[in-house]
């Protein structure tokens, strides 16, 4: 794997999402502006944290989740990736960063196994970043319940709950 540059200035309360596709900066800036909208029915104010430095261009989901994981630890990034950018509607991608040597037990039934039960990322539209951050930074709902929404619509992405 590559090198990355850190994530510097992250809060914990802010969801982070990291741009790694530079084809579409009209499409970036579509998705950086819905990002910040308030959202949820009592008009929560956006708290994001955005990447966009051409360092992290064509970065995997592997390579981002490897190299956050280094710094502020956050369980879940997300990713605005080339079919963020040509997918209609926009959806970025959701990354655990969870690892299976991060948890107390490294068993087939542990932690690890639990969170990605329904795989290690899906798609959410912008709108469910702020609803996915929001439960997991409180440990209100675990990545799985996200992962296996999206699993159950028909077009694989998380919409909202």
């Amino acid at each position: 794997m590559r090198t990355l540059p850190g994530v510097a200035d992250h809060g914990g309360f802010d969801a982070l999402v990291i741009r790694t596709d530079y084809h579409d900066e009209a499409g970036w800036l579509a998705v950086v502006t819905e990002l910040g909208l308030p959202w949820g029915d009592r008009r929560y104010e956006s708290l994001v944290h955005f990447v966009d430095d051409p360092a992290w261009a064509d970065a995997t989901a592997d390579e981002v989740a490897a190299e956050v994981r280094s710094g502020e630890n956050p369980s879940v990034v997300f990713l605005a990736d080339r079919t963020t950018m040509r997918s209609a509607p926009r959806t970025l991608l959701a990354v655990t960063a969870v690892r299976r040597e991060d948890g107390e037990d490294q068993e087939e039934d542990g932690d690890y196994a639990l969170t990605t039960r329904y795989g290690r990322s899906f798609r959410t539209l912008p709108t469910g970043v702020h609803e996915i951050h929001a439960n997991l930074s409180i440990a209100n709902m675990g990545f799985e319940e996200f992962a296996r929404a999206a699993q159950d619509d028909p077009d694989g992405i998380f919409r909202s709950f």
